[in-house]
């Protein structure tokens, strides 16, 4: 059996590429848009990182976004209210 060699950053970018066209499609017939929805409690820098990261991909991908950032001192309950 031989190894095949793939280029995992050429994937990623025709993955993005097939989905960015699905999400221009869908905004092109009136569909609703995917969206994410991050909810960041406290101020992690990696965690901060993270969900910038993941925003700016659905922003190239056309894809909606909203940001939920709570202090560290946010009671559960109000965090599982939001979530809900």
């Amino acid at each position: 059996m031989t190894a095949a060699m793939i280029d995992g950053k050429q994937i990623a970018a025709d993955i993005r590429a097939q989905v960015a066209d699905r999400v221009a499609e869908r905004k092109r017939l009136g569909k609703t848009v995917p969206g994410l929805a991050t909810v960041l409690v406290g101020e992690d820098p990696a965690s901060q990182v993270y969900v910038r990261s993941k925003h700016k991909a659905c922003e190239q991908l056309g894809i909606a976004s909203f940001s939920h950032v709570l202090p560290a001192s946010t009671p559960q309950k109000e965090l599982v209210e939001l979530v809900d």
